[in-house]
């Protein structure tokens, strides 16, 4: 009786002190039916096995055994082999995916995470820990509303190359990723070269969520305190009329961290599959093959049909280049020359617009390496100094003027003093 008892679920146990009682008379049948949630023909039943086989009768038969639908032991050891080979950090999932799609071994995921967890492969999962409870936000209803925009600094090759970022935009209504490339970092040119290709394919999007970093958002308390101060980012996107979210954690563009979370997933192992160690390489298979079957198998439905992204006029598609870039201010000297990190340029003679000394001028680095002087719309023509021009001279020829000039006085011993007192004491005794 005592290993039934082991076998025995807590749900079982409470039905035979229930089917006890009722065989001591304790209950009616059919107070006991009620307890046990039965009909009182299914509680006659079990007060008839537990009076002849005692709690064994509880236990369902099939308990212990194997189940008629289980895998064959030759099907199981082949499966086990390629995930191990070949699949051996991919998630039940992922694995079943790529055993259908690579070996045509057509098995539901929950088959493949149990044969896994056997083996040792996968970790049984754990029961998650209370977390703080966070209200959830509602998709924007069309595509196009909304884009949440981020990167991510991971070893994204592997042993095969160093850690890169991979920049990505997702859909809020959609959960597709609208565009995703990799880089070297997170700074300014490899964004707005990112933005300069989302916005030739797509058009400008209503608004953009993103976090706080140093590219996207002033994080000085002054500047803080002044809203005409911008990142470049900021600046290019109040030029090209797009609004800018920015999110207060991580939680707030959870579709985006999400995603990276799924990439940091699959991705790696794609890329590892396909043998793929550059840049280069990694976003051609982005654009061509991943992000395509990615969208195909995870975006959605949006509530309300339509695209919300709005073409880009003929003259913003041509300013594109100047727009995405670093500008400066720099104020036009008296010899008409401006300077910009450490080189000074010489405005020519011939302009497309007339300048003025302390005429104020955006200067343009743009991200092939090429400088741009810009003056109410137009471009100057200028040439790069190799040195830097020298200071006229506005000092006047010396002159002492007669008011300032002043009597001196010979000392007693000067020789002309001297002689001059010589001089009288002879001219005094000649007299007498």
């Amino acid at each position: 009786m005592g290993n039934i008892f082991l076998h025995m679920s807590s749900r079982d146990m409470e039905r035979y002190d229930i089917i006890k009682r009722l065989l001591r008379g304790a209950v009616s049948g059919t107070l006991a039916a009620r307890q046990l949630h039965l009909s009182v023909r299914q509680t006659k039943r079990l007060k008839a096995g537990v009076k002849k086989k005692g709690a064994a009768a509880l236990i369902h038969g099939n308990r212990g055994r194997l189940s008629n639908r289980r895998l064959s032991e030759g099907k199981r050891r082949r499966i086990v082999r390629l995930v191990s080979d070949k699949y051996f950090d991919f998630s039940p999932t992922f694995a079943a995916e790529k055993l259908r799609e690579t070996h045509g071994i057509k098995h539901d995921p929950k088959t493949i995470r149990g044969i896994m967890i056997d083996s040792g492969i996968w970790p049984k999962k754990r029961k998650r820990q209370s977390q703080q409870h966070r209200s959830w936000r509602v998709r924007r209803p069309a595509y196009g509303d909304l884009i949440q925009f981020d990167g991510s600094y991971e070893h994204w090759f592997e042993e095969r190359g160093g850690e890169v970022c991979l920049l990505a935009a997702i859909d809020d209504a959609t959960g597709q990723i609208v565009h995703a490339a990799f880089a070297k970092h997170e700074g300014v040119v490899p964004v707005c070269g990112f933005w300069e290709d989302y916005l030739t394919k797509n058009g400008k999007p209503l608004a953009l969520y993103l976090d706080k970093f140093s590219t996207y958002r002033m994080n000085q308390p002054l500047a803080q305190e002044s809203g005409d101060t911008l990142t470049q980012f900021q600046r290019a996107m109040q030029e090209l009329h797009i609004e800018v979210i920015h999110a207060s954690s991580p939680q707030a563009k959870g579709r985006v961290e999400r995603l990276f979370h799924t990439l940091q997933d699959r991705l790696i192992k794609e890329l590892r599959l396909n043998n793929i160690s550059d840049m280069a390489a990694a976003n051609q298979f982005l654009v061509k093959q991943f992000i395509p079957a990615f969208n195909k198998k995870f975006a959605v439905e949006p509530r309300t049909k339509g695209n919300h992204h709005r073409p880009l006029k003929k003259r913003q598609a041509k300013a594109l280049a100047s727009i995405l870039c670093r500008q400066a201010e720099r104020t036009v000297r008296n010899d008409f020359t401006v300077s910009f990190k450490k080189q000074w340029y010489q405005l020519t003679a011939q302009q497309p617009v007339t300048v003025c000394k302390k005429d104020i001028i955006t200067i343009e680095e743009r991200r092939d390496g090429s400088i741009h002087l810009r003056l109410r719309g137009k471009y100057l023509n200028w040439k790069a100094l190799p040195t830097r021009p020298q200071k006229v001279s506005r000092k006047q020829p010396w002159v002492l003027p007669a008011t300032a000039q002043t009597k001196r006085k010979p000392a007693t011993n000067h020789p002309w003093r001297i002689r001059m007192s010589a001089d009288i004491k002879k001219h005094q005794l000649s007299k007498v």
